[in-house]
């Protein structure tokens, strides 16, 4: 009898051709002119999926369309696993840097490269083929699984949230499983506990009613990129903690087992050096790098625009300048209360010689996971036996909105396990997914559905 990982060994190849086809497909959801490339992979998926033995269908939205899929055949008083990912990919030429054209995926040195070999196509499809693997040898799942496969993870994801909260309903279920994400070596996977929130903004400086001479006026008027210098440089304190009042006042403090936990995976000043390419560290000097990554919340300028910046020289006192600010937030701390904070403070120091204005843009929730919970707990049996070793719990500097979505509009665990590693050049050129962590992905997958039957 061929046994569900016989399975999986037996058909490794044609699972590659397959998300090889996938990959093809440019689904780049950023450009409008890429829309009926993203439809056509939303179709083959839902394709796909029908035929491993799942109903499935693609809902149209204002935006790009979501897959949803579903297996309800374990019975009613079975847990349901829900499993999220993102077809589309971010842009990519091979003018960008790439060794090989991006859309034509390539296997050598042990990897697959494509853009979206692993952010996210290679990392959800784990879960598809560990369905199918489950699905042809034994004919049926350990617990109802559901699938939320969404199109604009790359640009925004307005109508995944949409969905969300619109069709509670359709989605519910035990616990998320989402991957996502990576890890700095194979031989230590990482669940991640937490990802940050964001708070955007718009720093606005004005000072004389046009572009005046610099040779008649300068010296009388307070020039706005002067000013927007002086304002920004007391967004901090020297020691790198941000001075803005109340900004730490709601977030809820590391505790001593998560600085237990994210020790075990400490990032040392010589990899910070080789990643960043920076001369030195800076930032809150009580915090590791690694806890400054993930657990604690920043305030940074984005971009600084005003004045004259072309070839040459233009003798001018500019009359705006511009800055970007974008926070990280860390659990508990909400967007706009942030951006209030942030306005308040840049009003009491803005001097009277200038006027300033700092505008709101989108935000998002940070989000907190329970790593005692039962779906973490069963994510932890599942990478020991199909990953191999035991993972470590670390929170994770980056935004992804929908975890937050899933957690208030669902009231359900999220877990984080990604099968990629970070240095998979996710974003960049010559994106790639080794070839032996797909197949890995795919056995802790199957496990970890069979671990959920305890939730």
């Amino acid at each position: 009898m061929t046994t569900v990982f016989d399975y999986t060994q037996e058909q490794a190849e044609r699972f590659r051709q397959e998300l090889h086809e996938l990959l093809r497909i440019p689904s780049v959801s950023t450009d409008p002119d890429y829309a009926p490339e993203v439809r056509r992979a939303a179709d083959w998926l839902a394709a796909h999926m029908r035929n491993i033995g799942l109903d499935a269908e693609v809902i149209a939205t204002e935006g790009h369309p979501l897959v949803y899929a579903e297996w309800l055949n374990a019975g009613e008083d079975v847990p349901t696993v829900l499993v999220y990912g993102h077809y589309d990919v971010q842009p990519a030429q091979k003018e960008d840097g790439w060794d090989s054209e991006p859309f034509e995926p390539v296997e050598h040195d042990g990897q697959i490269w494509a853009r979206g070999a692993t952010d996210d196509k290679g990392q959800f499809f784990t879960h598809v083929k560990a369905v199918e693997a489950l699905l042809k040898t034994e004919g049926k799942l350990p617990v109802n699984v559901k699938f939320l496969i969404e199109g604009e993870e790359e640009s925004g994801g307005a109508a995944v949230s949409a969905f969300v909260k619109s069709h509670p309903e359709k989605l519910t279920a035990d616990a998320c499983v989402i991957s996502d994400g990576g890890m700095s070596r194979d031989d230590q996977p990482i669940i991640t506990s937490s990802v940050r929130g964001i708070s955007q903004m718009e720093l606005r400086v004005s000072g004389p009613k046009q572009d005046i001479h610099s040779g008649m006026y300068g010296g009388t008027v307070h020039n706005p990129l002067l000013a927007l210098a002086q304002i920004i440089a007391q967004l901090h304190n020297p020691d790198g903690s941000i001075a803005v009042p109340g900004f730490y006042d709601d977030m809820l403090p590391l505790s001593e087992y998560e600085r237990v936990e994210i020790a075990k995976n400490p990032m040392t000043e010589a990899e910070w050096r080789a990643e960043t390419g920076a001369p030195q560290p800076w930032g809150e000097p009580d915090y590791s790098l690694q806890e400054r990554i993930g657990a604690r919340p920043t305030l940074e300028i984005t971009g600084m625009a005003g004045g004259y910046y072309q070839a040459g020289y233009k003798t001018i006192v500019p009359q705006n300048a511009y800055a970007k600010i974008i926070c990280r937030l860390v659990a508990n701390q909400q967007p706009h209360d942030i951006y209030e904070k942030i306005r308040d403070y840049v009003g009491q120091i803005t001097p009277p010689t200038v006027k300033s204005e700092v505008i709101d843009a989108a935000g998002a929730l940070a989000a907190q996971m329970d790593i005692t919970g039962p779906a973490m707990q069963a994510a932890v049996r599942a990478y020991e036996k199909g990953w191999g070793y035991t993972p470590i719990f670390q929170r994770e500097g980056g935004t992804l909105p929908i975890v937050a979505d899933l957690q208030s509009t669902l009231n359900m665990p999220v877990v984080l396990m990604g099968f990629g590693l970070n240095s998979d050049n996710l974003h960049g050129p010559n994106e790639h997914y080794r070839i032996d962590l797909f197949h890995r992905g795919i056995d802790t997958a199957i496990n970890f559905l069979r671990e959920c039957t305890t939730l």
